[in-house]
């Protein structure tokens, strides 16, 4: 589940193992589905013993700690660790033990800084890649990942789906389009501007790229700031073990059946490319054609205000 708000989340509550020096690295012994690690986690935990995390990074839905290289060593490198579905970074105790998969052991560069970090996740679905500079380009450069949703523009939008015949929703989740969006974020974003997420991206007009691109970033940004959405089972958490806020302000994610916070309309679920899509039949134009209701509310919600 974590998306850009959530991953990003995690990154900014790792910030401050950046200067510290990995001093161990364990895989905890678990009955639980392996991850999928490369290298293995024997050549893993070589490779990192005595490196410095010299930053804390986000690309798309990656957190990534740049490496430099131990005293005799190569150049730097970059672990890059992909939560997908129920991974967490932590700095805090792990919801429980038998899902840890990967634990820094670390000598902070101060008093203050975290002495361990650790990779926990429920259903064994991340994955953990160490690369050097040019597998670290393949993985997470342009060429894999489109431009970040808080900094997209309209014209990045346009020119990579105004031609598409891809149900705009669907299109939105392609990483290569744009990084970092998920199903719960696809949705808010889709029902801000009011656009039926079945609409084919060429029938979108000109002007609601900009749109699209405008919510996008005022929507993760808010998202953000209220450090993610904690759904369901609440498994996600920041990474000092905290729910995040953002579901509160769903408008439809998650809301079949229950009334439009804008109009009153039943929200309708419906399943695209095998994930539940949610959106508001009355407000959420046919076609593409945004409006703007009664209240003013396209481009002008509450929500797209970042406080």
């Amino acid at each position: 589940m974590p998306e850009l708000p959530e991953v990003e989340t995690m990154r900014r509550g790792l910030a401050a193992v950046a200067g510290a020096r990995i001093v161990a690295v364990e895989f905890p012994r678990s009955h639980v589905r392996p991850l999928s690690i490369r290298p293995g986690p024997a050549v893993l935990a070589r490779r990192l013993e005595g490196r410095t995390i010299a930053d804390v990074l986000r690309r798309g839905k990656r957190v990534v700690l740049e490496l430099t290289g131990a005293a005799g060593r190569d150049e730097p490198h970059w672990l890059a660790i992909e939560p997908r579905m129920t991974g967490l970074m932590l700095v805090a105790d792990p919801p429980s033990p038998e899902h840890v998969r990967l634990v820094l052991r670390l000598a902070p560069a101060s008093r203050r800084g975290p002495r361990v970090v650790r990779f926990w996740d429920r259903r064994g679905l991340g994955t953990i890649r160490l690369h050097d500079r040019a597998a670290f380009e393949a993985a997470c450069g342009p060429a894999r990942l489109g431009p970040d949703g808080l900094a997209v523009g309209g014209d990045d939008l346009a020119s990579r789906l105004s031609a598409s015949r891809r149900a705009v929703k669907v299109a939105l989740l392609d990483q290569r389009v744009v990084a970092g969006i998920g199903n719960i974020y696809a949705a808010e974003i889709l029902f801000r501007v009011g656009i039926d997420p079945r609409t084919p991206c060429r029938r979108l007009p000109l002007g609601a790229w900009a749109r699209l691109a405008a919510a996008m970033r005022h929507v993760l940004a808010e998202a953000v700031r209220l450090e993610g959405s904690s759904i369901d089972d609440e498994t996600y958490r920041t990474a000092d073990n905290r729910l995040g806020r953002f579901q509160h302000e769903h408008r439809v994610y998650g809301r079949a059946d229950e009334p439009c916070t804008a109009c009153g309309t039943p929200i309708v679920r419906l399943v695209q490319a095998q994930r539940a899509t949610f959106f508001c039949p009355s407000c959420q134009a046919r076609g593409g054609s945004a409006r703007t209701n009664s209240r003013g509310r396209l481009g002008r919600e509450r929500s797209l205000r970042v406080r």
